[in-house]
């Protein structure tokens, strides 16, 4: 018989709709971000950047630059001979003898100007001995060009696999069941190839840092970045610190879909702070360098699907080929998780998954929204419409006949379990919101309407040992400050944290004050805003810290009213005897400790403490991929209408669906506007967005002007969204992330609605008017 878990929690606000926390600070412009602040003195920033896309550096001469009144300082790579990197150590700060692409930086000059800066970058002549150039990570795999020759000497965490002859930065392998057996099973073997080009992630805000290195040898940054405490530690380990005398300030950060999880320019500016101590410097990316400076990575892959004819999937074979660019660092993580959760949501019995992260000479490829899955579901959804088509079967019958079920195993050899979510009722209601099969009128003569629907899953892709904690402070008036370090980068989590903790403190959020900016000298640790994990490990810190400060306050009461602790309850403002409730004392009187009426005091200012790292994980076994590395599943389906002019080409999306099993929503309000923003994000890889190079490797989209992302004017008609809320029983508030889901299924969606409306399969990214009017021509 199965144990009947019971919520610890009864609520009474998680799950209401509640006004932003930060909106006033937001809307009026008191919020700051880090190109808001200044600093007595402060100096400015600017960068010498790589022309060439690969080349190896013979000389550079600063010596015009050294002597333009202003200058104050020049820093070229033999200044900071250090590399970063979070799971791969392949990147120099600036770059001291190659560069790998354009835009890389090679020196950098802080002035009292900006514009004295910018100046002084004009000034600096360098020397370059070109080298040739690799664009497609499948040439690279030849290995005729190595574009990192010390690859095999770079630290790197064990679990990754490199290839250095082979340009391969890491190789994930699944192996589950016996594949080949599988496709001898099989009626039908569908084996098909899709891609995806790299792609910006535009955060309204571009990269920013200031650094200030004092005269006691502390640093301090200010970062618009994502997690605070991961940066400290990165900067420590290149520039060889104490994590004591490194302070990273993080204020508000505005947008970062991955981007800002990492290191990325911080250390430029804190190598020139290391020659002018005492000096504020200021390093403010432009639009251009930020398109420059970190990408989601391209992919190609081929996938091999064997299906009996009543649609029973029996193997799937897949190799995955990611363009990670010139430095892969962060992009490790995304090759390996995009290689441990295919192929999503399906159960495959027999499954062989290659997944490569590759050097070329592009742009580097890091985290961004979803990381990985975006791009395997885009392939393994396409595929499993296409195996529809052979069988003569409706995808959704196909997909709901595959789908995960309690029993069954993933990718992992992880058992699926009742509270790990329920895949088959989100495609149901996403069915149900699109009306998939109704036909609905096009617009006009000589335009088709198509509806088409995928599905998708994702867990938090994080190392097994990824903690989180929360301080809860008691004040004098029994108002509460708390500190959590999951940084605010617009997805709302300050406002879902302060609902969690009333219930768990069982008092008003209004007497909850949430503590910003993020300061890794104040703040209790937290390891990264990333991976949609933050509601459920920090939901668990902040209730071992709730359950720490309730404890004390009724250990406290127990003694003045003389009952047991575990005969008290605390309720908004008082704590109470349970079965004689007008017992009680004020919260306001015992939060700072209880004074008895001749003076004597028990007890002492009440501070709740709570920690929490993932319970049960392991990593992953190198040759097969089978362990338990992911803590928490959340299931969706997405749905599209598109409407197709026959003529033209030109794709318009009439309506946009999702549905999420994200467990219990904190906040209807904020979960609500993840999703809405999440999939008008994912239009964009869809129908139009891709960085692109030219035949020699230069970048042609280094600006809003070139690359296009989704405005107002391609809002769907209609976008609908709804949750299946199966309670998550890992975390005590029963919640898991929804942040990045929303964007995963969006393209293959539409492409399955393209095919509904035109009976073209699509199998490259972007979906672009001039691929449909190709396919319509050759169709006809």
């Amino acid at each position: 018989m199965r144990y009947e878990y019971k919520p610890p929690i009864k609520f009474e606000y998680v799950g209401k709709p509640m006004n932003r926390v930060d909106a006033i600070e937001k809307v009026t412009g008191q919020a700051k971000y880090v190109t808001d602040m200044f600093f007595p003195n402060m100096l400015h920033a600017a960068i010498k950047k790589s022309p060439i896309p690969h080349g190896i550096i013979k000389n550079i001469d600063i010596s015009k630059a050294e002597k333009l009144p202003g200058v104050r300082a020049i820093v070229t790579g033999k200044d900071v001979p250090y590399r970063q990197g979070i799971y791969l150590v392949d990147r120099p700060i600036i770059t001291p003898d190659r560069v790998r692409y354009v835009g890389e930086p090679v020196a950098a000059v802080a002035a009292d100007s900006l514009d004295i800066a910018r100046q002084a970058v004009e000034l600096i002549e360098v020397e370059y001995e070109e080298l040739p150039v690799i664009q497609d990570p499948r040439e690279a795999m030849k290995g005729e060009v190595l574009i990192h020759p010390d690859l095999a000497k770079y630290d790197k965490l064990p679990l990754y696999n490199i290839e250095p002859e082979k340009n391969v930065f890491h190789h994930h392998k699944t192996r589950k069941g016996d594949v080949e057996k599988g496709f001898a099973e099989a009626d039908i073997i569908v084996e098909k190839e899709y891609s995806l080009p790299q792609m910006y992630h535009a955060p309204l805000e571009p990269h920013g840092a200031i650094a200030f290195w004092d005269y006691n040898e502390k640093l301090t940054v200010y970062s618009s970045a994502q997690s605070p405490f991961t940066l400290r530690n990165l900067i420590a380990h290149a520039f060889k610190l104490p994590r004591h005398k490194v302070r990273v300030i993080a204020p508000y950060v505005g947008g970062g879909f991955g981007a800002k999880a990492g290191i990325n320019m911080e250390g430029i500016v804190i190598a020139l702070s290391e020659k002018l101590k005492g000096r504020y410097i200021k390093l403010i990316y432009s639009r251009e360098e930020d398109i420059r400076a970190v990408v989601r990575q391209g992919m190609y892959a081929k996938i091999k699907t064997g299906v009996k004819k009543d649609g029973t999937i029996t193997a799937m074979e897949a190799t995955l080929i990611f363009d990670g660019g010139a430095y892969a660092e962060y992009g490790t993580n995304v090759v390996r998780a995009a290689g441990y959760t295919l192929p999503g949501s399906i159960y495959v019995p027999n499954l062989k998954t290659d997944s490569y992260g590759v050097y070329t000479n592009h742009f580097l490829g890091g985290a961004f929204r979803g990381f990985g899955h975006g791009e395997l579901h885009w392939a393994t959804e396409r595929n499993l419409d296409e195996v529809a088509q052979e069988l003569g079967m409706d995808p959704v019958e196909l997909r709901l006949k595959n789908l995960l079920k309690p029993g069954l195993t993933n990718s992992m050899g992880q058992t699926i379990h009742h509270d790990t979510g329920n895949p088959e009722a989100c495609l149901k209601k996403a069915a149900e919101l699109i009306e998939y099969g109704k036909k609905t009128e096009p617009s006009g003569p000589r335009k088709v309407r198509g509806k088409g629907l995928a599905t998708l899953v994702k867990a938090p892709a994080m190392p097994t040992n990824a903690g989180s904690a929360v301080i809860i402070k008691f004040h004098e008036d029994a108002t509460v400050t708390l500190q959590a370090s999951i940084q605010e980068i617009g997805q709302g989590f300050n406002t879902a944290v302060v609902q969690m903790a009333a219930d768990a403190l069982h008092i008003s959020p209004d007497k909850i004050h949430f503590v910003t900016p993020n300061d890794t000298d104040v703040n209790p640790y937290e390891w990264q805003t990333v991976a949609s994990r933050a509601l459920w490990t920090v939901g668990n810190a902040l209730y071992r810290a709730a359950e720490d400060a309730l404890n004390q306050i009724k250990n406290i009461a127990s003694q003045v009213l003389g009952v047991a602790p575990h005969n008290l309850e605390v309720e908004d403002d008082r704590v109470f005897v349970k079965y004689r409730p007008e017992k009680y004392i004020l919260l306001k009187d015992i939060v700072m400790g209880y004074t008895y009426p001749d003076g004597h005091a028990i007890g002492g200012p009440v501070i709740g403490r709570g920690s929490f790292v993932p319970e049960m994980l392991t990593n992953l076994d190198l040759e097969t991929g089978q362990g338990n590395a992911a803590a928490e599943w959340t299931f969706g389906a997405q749905g599209a209408e598109v409407e197709i002019d026959l003529n033209t080409g030109e794709l318009k999306i009439i309506q946009l669906v999702g549905v999420f099993d994200a467990g219990t929503i904190i906040n209807p309000i904020t979960a609500g506007g993840q999703v809405v923003g999440g999939m008008i994000q994912g239009m964009g890889p869809a129908i139009f967005e891709g960085i692109k190079y030219n035949e020699k490797g230069y970048p042609l989209t280094v600006s809003f002007t070139d690359y296009k992302i989704p405005t107002i004017a391609d809002i769907p008609e209609e976008i609908k969204y709804d949750f299946v809320q199966t309670f998550e029983e890992s975390s005590p508030f029963g919640a898991k992330g929804v942040g990045e889901h929303p964007m995963i299924s969006v393209p293959p969606a539409i492409a399955s609605a393209i095919y509904d409306a035109i009976g073209v399969n699509l199998r490259e990214l972007p979906l672009t008017a001039d691929k449909i009017l190709e396919a319509i021509n050759k169709r006809n």
